[in-house]
């Protein structure tokens, strides 16, 4: 693993898919900046030394994705000076409600997911990357519950808007496959007796947001087309350039 996919994670005790989303080669070969936006799991875990860490970042917004529920389940980021903090929820079914055969190709199973979300939470979806695409906002930090699915999807976006090659904006988002296992390592350490976690709440193979790249782009024309349907403007789309693009 090269230096630049090493240095995009930012290590935490009890974190384990906060990264970097900077770096990648966008319009015209102008970089992501670095420092700009980050992606993560629940932000409520960050205490003790985390807190002096995370405050370091010096983050200006923090975007939630998750259900009310969830977020009344496990509480919110901790308050800090100057830090906005935005709850964002993309209207989207509960996956209890179609549960994964696993006979069936999960790869398939996520990404109808993630096609059902980008229809039904269309407005919050394009509130985030409304949010995100305002430089006054930034440092952002987008996140949910694993950091994986809703997280994933508003940064897949959020980068193929600024011109990021599928295959780098497909490798990120494969990314938290190893952030998973580390969550796993953690929660059996911590909470021994906790229920294993089903295998879509774990894995995120490329494949997947390679297939729901393509599905959203033939129902709405581009990436930029979607984000349009979403109510993401032309003027916040050159905003989201000017001043994530190096």
């Amino acid at each position: 693993m090269d230096a630049i996919e090493t240095n995009r994670r930012i290590a935490f005790s009890a974190l384990f898919n906060f990264r970097d989303v900077g770096g990648y080669r966008g319009h015209d070969g102008r970089a992501v900046r670095w420092g700009r936006l980050y992606r993560s799991d629940s932000l409520h875990r960050v205490d003790g030394a985390d807190r002096e860490a995370f405050a370091a970042l010096g983050v200006r917004t923090v975007i939630d994705l998750r259900r009310p529920t969830e977020v009344t389940r496990d509480g919110r980021v901790p308050t800090y000076d100057g830090l906005v903090y935005r709850h964002i929820h993309p209207e989207h079914r509960d996956w209890t409600e179609q549960p994964y055969d696993p006979e069936t190709s999960l790869v398939d199973y996520l990404a109808d997911r993630y096609a059902e979300l980008a229809e039904t939470g269309a407005a919050g979806i394009g509130a985030a990357v409304g949010l995100i695409a305002d430089a006054d906002n930034a440092p952002v930090v987008v996140h949910c519950v694993a950091g994986k699915d809703r997280t994933g999807i508003v940064c897949a976006l959020t980068l193929a808007a600024l011109g990021v090659d599928d295959a780098d904006v497909t490798a990120d988002y494969a990314l938290s496959a190893e952030a998973s296992a580390r969550f796993v390592a953690w929660l059996a350490s911590t909470v021994p007796h906790a229920a294993e976690l089903p295998r879509p709440f774990l894995e995120s193979p490329a494949e997947t947001m390679a297939l729901f790249l393509d599905r959203l782009r033939e129902r709405h024309g581009s990436v930029e087309g979607y984000l349009r349907h979403a109510g993401v403007t032309d003027g916040q789309l050159a905003a989201l350039r000017a001043h994530l693009l190096a």
